[in-house]
């Protein structure tokens, strides 16, 4: 069999696209240059802005060279021009592989896109993607449950992965007297850190401030910052008011700001405990368990709510702790102290949570299932490559 040529559509340089795409696809060449050739180009269609301007079909170079057309998201140039290069694979006989890492058929009103995927009906255009994709993939199961009415084809659940060669997850793990509670977070969260309003400031109170310190990461880079009435320039100010409330006397946190995606696991040396807080929403609901892939890494345990997949690998008292999102804040600040209390206890979760997951989440390792599952996908669908 010749090599599978694939041709990545990504909709950017930042996370969803880095886990989802960019990076496992430039891994699988790497790993199996003897069975793939892959492509990345963000404009396909080749359209020129400036002077309104496309090739006619039979001109793209990349739409034509592929056999495989594997687009995720909507794309930057919005969704007209993603369902235009989804409906134009499949015109030219291509096999459409469409993926998503979020629930893009059902955000909550809270979610700062809501009003710009209702506006654009953007919820349809991923309907139509979904229901015109040869191959759909999501993160985890309970995703795929809901989005299965829209699907006509295959339906495979795809966990993201990482690349653990990069020097960012290989970093010397640090060492510290106290311990160190970290929270990674975008500037996609803010209803999800009401969940934590205050508990720093409960913990501190159980088990002495100089015995725990707080690190929030993912603030904005300065030259990064937005104009100060944006809601973007908002959300880190907002964050820290919930998290930080109640705190009096001595300083016993950080904020760190944003690193590139294949940059930022380098936080997680620093950690000794991680926290991923979610309020309960179907959205949340169907996220993925990235933090598990970045705790598995360094050896840390996570302490979660019980939103999303945590629950595949996340087993209370042995590889982390999961909280309904439903619990009273004692139970956040009941467990958190303990893991303070005993590092003994926090140090045997975080290696059984590594032995757990070490090969589930590296990339390298699930190259060739990503393959296999394009060959199973065309045999199950018909899909007959060009000699």
């Amino acid at each position: 069999m010749r090599k599978l040529k694939i041709l990545v559509v990504f909709a950017n340089h930042g996370g969803c696209s880095y886990y989802r795409q960019l990076s496992p696809m430039q891994m699988m060449q790497e790993e199996l240059g003897d069975k793939v050739e892959v492509r990345f180009n963000d404009n396909p269609l080749e359209i020129d802005p400036e002077k309104n301007y496309q090739p006619p079909p039979e001109k793209l170079n990349d739409m034509n060279w592929a056999d495989i057309v594997f687009v995720a998201n909507i794309l930057k140039y919005g969704g007209p021009y993603t369902a235009r290069v989804v409906g134009l694979a499949k015109q030219l006989n291509k096999f459409v592989h469409f993926d998503t890492d979020d629930l893009l058929t059902d955000l909550y009103e809270e979610h700062h896109l809501y009003k710009t995927y209702q506006d654009n009906k953007l919820g349809d255009i991923t309907k139509f993607c979904y229901h015109s994709a040869d191959l759909v993939t999501v993160t985890q199961v309970k995703f795929a449950h809901r989005i299965r009415p829209f699907i006509s084809k295959c339906l495979a659940v795809v966990k993201n992965v990482i690349d653990y060669k990069l020097p960012a997850w290989n970093h010397p793990k640090t060492k510290a007297k106290f311990t160190r509670i970290g929270y990674a977070a975008g500037i996609h969260h803010r209803g999800d850190v009401k969940v934590f309003n205050a508990i720093p400031h409960l913990v501190n109170q159980k088990v002495g401030r100089e015995n725990v310190q707080w690190n929030f990461y993912g603030h904005p880079p300065p030259e990064q910052e937005k104009p100060k009435d944006s809601w973007e320039a908002k959300v880190w100010p907002e964050y820290m008011s919930q998290l930080l409330r109640g705190f009096k006397g001595q300083k016993n946190y950080n904020i760190h700001y944003a690193l590139p995606p294949d940059a930022y696991g380098r936080y997680y040396a620093d950690m000794d405990v991680a926290i991923a807080p979610l309020q309960m929403n179907n959205f949340n609901d169907s996220k993925s368990d990235i933090k598990v892939a970045e705790c598995s890494r360094y050896k840390i345990p996570l302490v979660a709510s019980n939103v999303g997949c945590y629950d595949e690998t996340i087993i209370n008292g042995e590889t982390g702790y999961l909280i309904d999102p439903d619990a009273p804040k004692s139970e956040w600040v009941k467990i958190l102290s303990k893991l303070c209390k005993d590092k003994k206890h926090r140090i045997e979760l975080g290696r059984n949570l590594h032995d757990r997951t070490k090969d589930l989440f590296d990339g390298r390792r699930q190259a060739q299932h990503r393959y296999d599952l394009y060959l199973q996908a065309m045999k199950d669908t018909g899909f007959k490559l060009d000699d």
